[in-house]
């Protein structure tokens, strides 16, 4: 992202220099770049934001009953919370005066000079107005878009370690996340350090946002152990089947859609021909990628279970779309379905393996936000413009430092507030006792397992 912001600083001075040196017509002016760029990224945003309704909607369809409204409130909390700590430090850390492995602490994030005088202004004179069109986007329609993406991978997080970690420690756990372990490995691609110095891709986050939340949601499983009754003593492990197929549907669609703000808006520019044409590739590229990792994980499905599963279709349709983030610019679209196509059958493989490890993934977030997320990754460097050597540094980089720095706070949390639920609270449901309400009253006591 860091190299295609610069991208536009420059693109906005060659359209200005076009202006003043083509025929009429042949390029926009700087301040109709700077409103169709700072346009882009806010509706983009607001399609980010509203994949927040989708991790909602999925986790509650694939949690039992019992602990729905539980992780209805964990999702629109942490949210919230993403929203206020980045304004607060994350976004200084991840893009402010970065020195290669950090940016700036300092508090709070505001529009700049420029643009507070140019609305407070009487009479706006053509300095001011260049002054603020020079930067080729308003500087809050940027922080916007990228805050959306921080929730993102706060939301991983929360449906891996559902139905019994307590309220109050997983909120504090998203307050590091987002503020400091997020932010600091953003700052070594985006920001410009070094990572992105090496040479390592990463258009809009299968390791930098998905990879991120799949190794803090992976560390978190491990450390706060199986729900109650997950794995028998002989192995075997025992299906907790999701309260609400159709919710967790309605939930794959509109992260299907958000995901085009997502991937399309990573463009990072909206003010030239060249920026609209680059970005259809994007969104072509992107839904192809999640049909094909539909259909990959429903063919392989029934060759290996002689059945079509459901969460399986739905977790291939994320895996796809996961897997074509680091590289949704591929100029051979049949590239997108190979990316997509391998990322769903990776879900149906890896899902039954971190069964087999032990290790409790409510929703299989592990397997499409984690495994899909280093497959995408890797792509660049197979399939793009990338190294593939470079690609293999950053994934294990940022594998390292996130799984290092998340073990230390959920074991922080562990060893003074604790972190899940005791037996009797998790059996009558976290709805209950921590909420003192139920998602469906209906049916009070009859979800006991």
């Amino acid at each position: 992202m860091y190299l295609s912001r610069t991208a536009i600083a420059a693109g906005s001075t060659f359209t200005a220099a076009l202006v003043l040196s083509a025929p009429a017509g042949a390029a926009v002016e700087s301040e109709t770049a700077f409103v169709f760029n700072t346009f882009s990224f806010l509706i983009h945003g607001v399609l980010v934001m509203w994949m927040a309704a989708g991790f909602a909607m999925l986790e509650s369809g694939l949690v039992r009953t019992k602990n729905t409204a539980a992780i209805c409130l964990k999702n629109i909390a942490l949210y919230s919370i993403a929203g206020i700590v980045y304004y607060l430090i994350g976004y200084s850390l991840m893009y402010a005066d970065v020195t290669g492995w950090i940016g700036s602490l300092s508090l709070f994030y505001n529009a700049s000079d420029a643009e507070l005088a140019l609305i407070n202004a009487d009479t706006a004179t053509p300095e001011q107005v260049e002054a603020v069109v020079s930067n080729g986007y308003s500087v809050m329609s940027d922080w916007f878009f990228q805050m959306v993406f921080v929730a993102t991978a706060a939301s991983i997080v929360s449906g891996t370690v559902a139905e019994r970690v307590k309220l109050w420690p997983f909120l504090i756990f998203v307050v590091v996340l987002t503020g400091v372990i997020y932010p600091i490995q953003g700052s070594w691609v985006w920001g410009g350090g070094w990572l992105d110095a090496m040479g390592f891709s990463d258009f809009a986050g299968s390791t930098l946002v998905h990879s991120v939340g799949g190794w803090a949601a992976l560390t978190g499983a491990i450390i706060v152990g199986a729900r109650k009754g997950k794995f028998g003593p002989d192995g075997r492990v025992n299906p907790m089947p999701g309260s609400n197929l159709p919710l967790a549907t309605l939930g794959t669609f509109i992260l299907w859609l958000g995901w085009f703000g997502f991937n399309g808006g990573s463009q990072l520019a909206l003010g030239s021909a060249l920026d609209v044409a680059a970005m259809a590739i994007v969104y072509v590229n992107t839904n192809l990628a999640a049909a094909a990792g539909v259909v990959a994980a429903m063919l392989l499905a029934q060759i290996i279970y002689g059945k079509v599963d459901l969460t399986f279709a739905l977790n291939g349709a994320l895996a796809g779309l996961v897997s074509i983030t680091a590289g949704p610019d591929l100029q051979h679209h049949f590239l997108a379905v190979v990316i997509g196509a391998v990322g769903g059958a990776l879900v149906v493989i890896a899902v039954p393996l971190i069964d087999k490890l032990r290790i409790d993934d409510v929703v299989g977030a592990i397997s499409v936000h984690l495994v899909a997320g280093i497959w995408g990754t890797l792509c660049v460097g197979i399939f793009g413009s990338g190294s593939l050597v470079t690609q293999l540094i950053g994934i294990v980089a940022i594998g390292l430092f996130v799984s290092i720095a998340s073990a230390i706070v959920w074991f922080a949390l562990k060893a003074t507030i604790g972190l899940r639920a005791n037996a009797e609270e998790e059996t009558l449901g976290l709805d209950r006792t921590e909420l003192g309400m139920e998602a469906y009253p209906e049916f009070r006591g009859s979800q006991t397992i």
